[in-house]
């Protein structure tokens, strides 16, 4: 049986046991158990928080190296706008997208293209009223998709059916590549330059239909590394900026939803503040929006843990940028007379019920007496020590068998004070 990918991975190695990981997962996939950090990877949704708190750098993500470009006679780079941002020193958006030239690509498609083809069919969307549940969510970005799915399984039928941009650019980048070299799609590589380990488990993963119009993941910050190695003088910058300023603001937390018209939007971006609008929504606190556009990072793809670049530098790059791209509707326009089932979603949104604690509603109920019945005991300090995140995971890890030898450590204070031995 083929391993599973894993964006995320743990070298146990280089890990302290420092619970600093564990603090910042939004989902409580971590645990710390003799002194060393592991991850549940079902209920993992690869936003890369651990990777950003890590001081000891135990905890990394997965990519493609770039000698998967040596299998390929004509290779393709699908360049994210956020990357533009990564070369605050470098004015022209147009030195960037070529470069990737010096750098073993043929051409390179901009995903931003895709953003614009989306923003129009999503304001006929909204016109027509064509969706089923209100407010419609982005799917834009992964790792929100994977929370919904996995832990809040009512708003799974809100999400959008269009495919994100990433799905879209890779089969046009893909049509356009067999136009230009003429060759079969075996000899054709096409490649997404990725600012996040959530947007590698979700081409690697196979989530969307789509995924064999794609060859390979690669990393922005290796990218931009091999980019800055380039001299500039070298460049010919052949190809001009085809994606407009709409699509180019995707790439920042709001982006998406400003290039919706007449509608009540709401954009959150950073992977807490995603959780609690989850939690409004769910309870129906959020009725009269139209639109939710969610990003894990902060700021949006910016944001990303591959890049490089301070994600406010950049953000201020990217916002530069737009002012000096005219919005150029002359290059979607083509693209939009493909019937829309060329940009559907053919995937179904599967939740996945990880959060359970039993299969069986007796011993779930059962399991659940028990955690509360040990919650009690406990000071609710949620101080991490014990290895588990808070108090009620630490118990709940107690009734699956999953705690180990861990102790609390809050109780073995009290007990240590009141002359006692402490039991958990």
């Amino acid at each position: 049986m083929a391993e599973t990918f894993r964006a995320v991975t743990l070298d146990a190695d280089k890990c302290k046991g420092c619970i600093n990981c564990m603090r910042k997962c939004p989902v409580q996939a971590i645990r710390v158990r003799n002194g060393k950090a592991s991850i549940d990877y079902d209920k993992c949704i690869s936003c890369g928080n651990c990777i950003r708190s890590c001081p000891n750098r135990a905890i990394s993500a997965r990519y493609d190296s770039y000698d998967i470009l040596n299998g390929y006679r004509y290779r393709v780079a699908l360049l994210p706008s956020c990357m533009y941002g990564q070369f605050p020193h470098i004015y022209d958006a147009k030195l960037i997208l070529n470069s990737l030239k010096n750098i073993g690509f043929d051409h390179v498609f901009e995903v931003a293209r895709a953003s614009d083809i989306l923003s129009l069919l999503k304001r006929e969307l909204f016109i027509m009223k064509d969706y089923k549940e209100a407010p419609v969510i982005s799917n834009v970005c992964p790792a929100c998709v994977e929370l919904i799915c996995s832990r809040y399984h009512s708003l799974a039928d809100n999400l959008l059916d269009f495919l994100p941009p990433l799905g879209v650019a890779a089969k046009l980048a893909r049509e356009e590549a067999r136009e230009k070299s003429g060759l079969p799609d075996g000899d054709i590589g096409v490649f997404y330059l990725s600012p996040c380990p959530a947007k590698v488990q979700q081409i690697k993963s196979g989530y969307y239909s789509n995924i064999k119009e794609l060859s390979g993941v690669l990393s922005i910050g290796e990218t931009c590394k091999k980019l800055n190695l380039v001299d500039v003088a070298d460049v010919r910058t052949d190809d001009d900026i085809k994606a407009s300023n709409m699509g180019i603001a995707w790439s920042t937390c709001g982006g998406e939803a400003s290039n919706i018209p007449n509608t009540k939007q709401l954009a959150v971006d950073g992977i807490e503040s995603v959780v609690g609008v989850l939690k409004e929504l769910e309870d129906g606190k959020l009725k009269d929006i139209d639109f939710v556009e969610m990003r894990a990072c902060q700021a949006g793809c910016v944001g990303g843990v591959l890049n490089i670049t301070n994600t406010f530098v950049a953000k201020s790059k990217i916002h530069t940028l737009r002012k000096t791209v005219l919005l150029n509707k002359n290059n979607v326009t083509d693209k939009v007379d493909k019937p829309q089932e060329f940009y559907k979603n053919n995937w179904k949104w599967e939740t996945k019920d990880v959060f359970k604690l039993d299969g069986n509603v007796l011993k779930a109920m059962e399991k659940m007496s028990k955690i509360e019945t040990i919650l009690k005991a406990l000071p609710g300090l949620d101080c991490g020590v014990c290895g588990s995140p808070t108090c009620r995971t630490f118990a709940e890890d107690i009734v699956n068998g999953t705690a180990g030898d861990s102790k609390c450590v809050g109780r073995i204070n009290e007990s240590f004070r009141a002359g006692k031995n402490a039991r958990l």
